[in-house]
Parts: structure tokens; C-alpha cells; sequence
């Protein structure tokens, strides 16, 4: 669950507490790069697209998920929602460096499409996967995995730990760590009985 449903609890909740100081960065940057003061309209236009974007990679996510996860099988499926997120990762840690809110809203994107990917196929991987004794546990990890993301995105954000000015970068690209994770250990996991009986016609491994 850290690199499926942890991954969209996380983004859902991680973008709430440095808004004011993202805000202040785009009117920076605009101030720089134009030589005039945007108006708190502009301001707000271009924060809704910061936190409303990721619904939008979470629907190209989403609308991913069936083929990949038929295409490649369930494990490497979610191996790849880990790109986007490394992505997303890098695009928002390094957008105050390069003085460009630009790369928030693509790294915005970005870590959408890991949400929506790593939502649907975290569920289909699990279930799959489980005994039969113990399914309806097992399908419950992704629920228990987007309240420990969220919650873990709330405990970043407090200003005791990243929420603060010089820090936020590092609290927008906190999604690198889940991702490296799975991507260390998922390997060493077995991929679904169902697609390798169904999909890839290998019953032997499958059993």
C-alpha cells in the first residue's frame, strides 16, 4: 500500500498547508519575470490550478490502469505508477530553484496519474493476490493505506516539520520516498495468480 492508495492520500492532503507560501511564490516569480505585480485574481486562477490539476491526471491515471495492468501484469503496473511520481517528485522539489511555478503544475499532473494508476491497480493487485480467507482484509489495506497517507501528509505539513517557508519544496516532493520504497521491495513480490493464469496462459505459475 506505501506506493499505491499511500500515494494519493498523501497528494490529496500534502498541498493544503504550503499554500500561502506557493502563492507568494508564483507572485514572486511573476513580479521577475514580467516586471509588474499580478492581481490576486491571477493569484487565485493559477492555485486552483495547482490543487485542481491532479484530478486531471488522476483521471489519465485511472483511464491507464486497465491496460497496463493487462499489458504488463499487476506488479509492474504498479513498478510503473512510480515514474510519474519520481517525476512529479523532482518537478515540484527543484520549481523554486528554477524559478518557474510552471513545474508545480506539471509535477501536479504528474503525481496525479501515480494516484489514479496506484489507486485501482493496488486494489485489483491485493485482492488478487489474497487467500480467499483473508480478501475482504486484504481489500480494506488500500482505505487503511489513503487515511495513513493523509494523515501523513498533515503531520509533513505542520510547521514543526516541513511547513515552513525555506522547506516547502521538500514537503511537494515527500512522494519520492513511498516510490522509492516500492520500487526497492516490490520486485521481491509475486505477481497476481489471475493475470498469469488468464492473461499470460501460465498455469504452473499461476499454482
Amino acid at each position: 500500500g506505501i506506493g499505491g492508495a499511500f500515494q494519493y492520500g498523501l497528494q490529496i492532503s500534502i498541498i493544503n498547508s504550503p499554500a500561502e507560501y506557493i502563492k507568494s511564490f508564483i507572485r514572486e516569480t511573476w513580479l521577475k519575470r514580467y516586471g509588474s505585480s499580478p492581481t490576486e485574481e491571477l493569484i487565485t486562477l493559477m492555485w486552483s490550478f495547482v490543487v485542481s490539476i491532479y484530478s486531471i491526471g488522476g483521471l489519465l491515471g485511472s483511464l491507464s490502469g486497465g491496460y497496463l495492468s493487462v499489458r504488463f501484469g499487476r506488479k509492474k503496473a504498479m513498478l510503473f505508477a512510480n515514474i510519474p511520481a519520481l517525476l512529479s517528485a523532482a518537478l515540484m522539489g527543484l520549481s523554486q530553484l528554477c524559478g518557474s511555478f510552471e513545474m508545480i503544475i506539471v509535477g501536479r499532473i504528474f503525481s496525479g496519474v501515480c494516484g489514479g494508476l496506484a489507486l485501482n491497480i493496488h486494489l485489483m493487485y491485493a485482492g488478487e493476490c489474497a487467500p480467499q480467507k483473508l480478501r475482504g482484509l486484504i481489500a480494506i489495506t488500500a482505505s487503511t493505506a489513503i487515511a495513513i497517507g493523509k494523515f501523513v501528509g498533515f503531520a509533513l505539513g505542520l510547521r514543526e516539520v516541513l511547513g515552513v517557508d525555506v522547506l516547502w519544496p521538500i514537503l511537494m516532493a515527500a512522494n519520492a520516498f513511498p516510490a522509492l520504497v516500492q520500487l526497492l521491495t516490490l520486485p521481491f513480490f509475486p505477481d497476481s495468480p489471475r493475470y498469469l493464469l488468464i492473461d499470460k496462459k501460465d498455469k504452473q505459475g499461476c499454482i
